[in-house]
């Protein structure tokens, strides 16, 4: 298949999204990559894109002639995309000029042999246009992406190729876990006291579905043949009004000092934890986006706006963890629930299971049962635990999570999730189809599967993480959250009070089973065992975390306990 355009760099974060966008606008698109591209091509499997039109193949920017031959069906090209570049920091000086600089330099030469070529689009950088490289005081990668926007207009010119160069800022979306993303794990772990830079520093951001619409435009318009733009997005707040805007978001405090950039130079690295090459970009400075923004007008281009923009990608952040798991399936993000900052995900409104989870887990642990289940799911991190701020009220956060639902949905508590689910259906019966009961605590032996002395707290920030996970029969990343500021101190608050509260549930549970009419099914694993004789569903070799060791089997249970009967989808099971 012959193509029309190619992108080189295809399986990076920017180079995908142009495929993407190349794509459903019918083009034929070759995909370069340097690697095998299975990571690229399940990604735009994830994402639903057609790939009729792609065709991947493997090339080496830093070898002349890219290790391409026109018999690959490249004949053809007329459209050039350099998104290939190495995007790091600490690299050596020729680690990034090979690929920032000598590979730039090959994709020129490439382009410039093609011989119905109508554009070469190379992707530089916003603080990189114009001025000489400076290795020392840059840092190898701003400078050699500084050397290397220079020598690609001089080669186009010698050689006569039509080129554009695109300048974006820092691109984010679902992906992106570099450079500003680092400084919001910072904030979400409690790691950033203060900010760099002073009260005017400028990171502007812009999305990535945007930028990759504006390059896809680029090459359809003859206007911007010679053309340099900045693609940024002028009302990105300056730096300390980011970071509080992403803080009230995640619901997590905003640091109120700065430190100048001048004093974290002379500071040890050690000390500041900051990385020196990030300091050229704590800068006022701002950019001539006019030019950018007149062609996206003219080609029907429109920029999300900037909070909703970083609200969403903070949302990505936290679901994959900082690059560290794969997000969440379905709708997730924070959302208000009873004045809490909470962690959401699945169907707000019309679910047909609202699942809330156990000590110390959060609401991923839903996630394989849910995709047994086939059938739309609500689950949220309790308010305190995991992702999710304190609230003053458990029981009036459950009714504010239940307000928007328009469904009867079946109640499903695990352990100490058990206790919000059966106040609700005392409360509401009228609004609930069944309740099941998964491993409640307060029906088995108090046998401290977690500590609940307040003298506990500092182990149990130790053994998070693989040692916990291993202890519990869980895995490592459904502990992730306990070194979160305050996490293990409130985990061993929620194990103290379900202590206390043993009793009062027992009559709780009583009142639901004989006056409310809601059907009430307790599912317990083999492993764990009740400590009074009430008839339950068991999970054969399953201990306290069954939705975790026993998704298919729990799934099955939740459907017989009252949700509706439909077949299960065909998946493998774990455990």
């Amino acid at each position: 298949m012959t193509t029309d355009s190619i992108v080189f760099g295809a399986a990076g974060f920017v180079g995908r999204s142009l495929v993407a966008e190349l794509l459903s606008r019918g083009r034929r698109v070759a995909a370069a990559v340097r690697g095998p591209g299975e990571r690229l091509t399940s990604w735009l499997a994830a994402q639903e894109v057609d790939t009729a039109g792609l065709t991947v193949v493997t090339a080496d920017i830093t070898a002349p002639g890219l290790g391409l031959a026109d018999t690959e069906g490249l004949e053809a090209v007329r459209d050039v995309y350099n998104a290939a570049a190495r995007f790091a920091f600490g690299l050596s000086v020729e680690e990034a000029r090979r690929a920032n600089v000598t590979g730039a330099l090959n994709v020129t030469d490439w382009a410039a042999a093609r011989p119905g070529l109508r554009r070469l689009v190379h992707i530089s950088g916003y603080r990189v246009s114009g001025g000489v490289a400076d290795y020392r005081a840059e840092g190898a990668y701003e400078a050699s992406k500084r050397e290397a926007d220079a020598a690609v207009r001089i080669r186009a010119r010698e050689l006569g190729v039509p080129l554009t160069i695109v300048n974006p800022s820092t691109v984010v979306g679902p992906g992106q876990f570099i450079g500003l993303a680092s400084l919001v794990e910072d904030l979400w772990r409690g790691r950033l006291p203060a900010l760099p830079g002073g009260p005017e520093v400028f990171l502007p951001v812009v999305e990535s579905g945007y930028f990759a619409r504006f390059m896809a435009a680029v090459p359809e318009h003859e206007e911007t043949e010679g053309r340099a733009y900045w693609v940024l997005d002028d009302d990105t707040p300056d730096l300390p009004e980011l970071v509080a805007l992403v803080a009230g978001h995640l619901g997590v405090p905003a640091p109120r000092r700065t430190v100048p950039v001048g004093l974290l130079r002379r500071l040890p690295r050690a000390l500041t934890g900051v990385d020196p090459e990030t300091l050229s970009f704590m800068s006022g400075d701002r950019y001539d986006t006019a030019p950018a923004l007149a062609f996206a007008e003219r080609a029907g281009l429109r920029m999300p706006p900037a909070g909703e923009v970083l609200r969403s990608w903070a949302d990505g952040l936290v679901g994959s963890r900082f690059g560290a798991a794969a997000p969440p399936r379905g709708p997730y993000g924070f959302q208000d629930v009873a004045g809490s900052r909470t962690w959401v995900t699945g169907e707000r409104e019309s679910p047909e299971y609202v699942m809330l989870h156990g000590l110390p887990l959060d609401a991923g642990s839903w996630e394989e049962v849910g995709d047994r289940l086939a059938v739309p799911v609500l689950a949220a991190d309790l308010p305190g635990l995991g992702r999710s701020a304190p609230a003053r009220s458990l029981d009036g956060w459950t009714a504010a999570l239940m307000a928007p639902v328009r469904t009867r949905p079946v109640l499903v508590g695990h352990s100490f999730g058990c206790g919000p689910v059966l106040r609700y259906a005392r409360a509401n019966p009228g609004r609930v189809a069944a309740v099941v009961l998964v491993a409640p605590a307060f029906l088995q032996p108090p046998s401290g599967w977690l500590p609940r002395s307040r003298a506990a707290v500092p182990a149990l920030r130790r053994m998070s993480g693989a040692r916990l996970g291993e202890r519990l029969g869980v895995p490592a990343d459904a502990v992730a959250d306990l070194r979160r500021p305050g996490a293990a101190r409130r985990v061993v608050e929620a194990m103290r009070a379900a202590h206390s509260g043993r009793s009062e549930l027992r009559r709780v549970l009583d009142q639901v089973m004989e006056g409310s009419g809601v059907p009430v099914t307790i599912v317990t694993g083999s492993a764990d065992p009740l400590a009074v004789d009430v008839p339950a569903t068991l999970v054969e070799g399953a201990g306290h975390y069954p939705q975790l060791t026993h998704p298919r089997e729990l799934a099955a249970a939740l459907r017989a306990a009252g949700g509706p009967a439909r077949p299960e989808p065909l998946r493998s099971a774990r455990g």
